[in-house]
């Protein structure tokens, strides 16, 4: 069993940078795939994107290319998600998810969810 716990959200302006982090516990992330999700207000979740167990592939969803990276680091079992040029549009609730497949995450599904970080952006 993995219970993920997301953090770093929070209040910020427009424009600013923000990192998310997801901490595992319960179970090595090794050989899981990592993935970010997010939902905003009266709205269906969304893929952000997903990660590799070793790292090395990272996709996106299509309209979260370019400002959204995703990264891990598996000796802390911690999984990343770095928002660059914050919009009132990205505010949402952003949640992270495990499962052996990376390929699952854009069809929404996932063995693992956490509870999620709320961010909010101010314009």
């Amino acid at each position: 069993q993995v219970q993920l716990v997301e953090s770093g959200g929070g209040l910020v302006q427009a424009g600013d940078s923000l990192k998310l982090s997801c901490a595992a516990s319960g179970h090595s992330l090794n050989y899981y795939s990592m993935a970010w999700f997010r939902q905003a207000p009266e709205k269906e979740r969304e893929f952000v994107g997903a990660i590799s167990w070793s790292g090395n592939t990272t996709y996106y969803g299509d309209l979260m290319k370019g400002r959204f990276t995703i990264s891990r680091d598996n000796v802390e079992n911690t999984v990343y998600l770095q928002i660059a040029s914050l919009k009132p549009e990205d505010t949402a609730v952003y949640f992270c998810a495990a499962d052996k497949s990376l390929w699952r995450f854009h069809i929404g599904r996932s063995d693992y969810w956490g509870h999620g970080t709320r961010v909010t952006v101010s314009s």
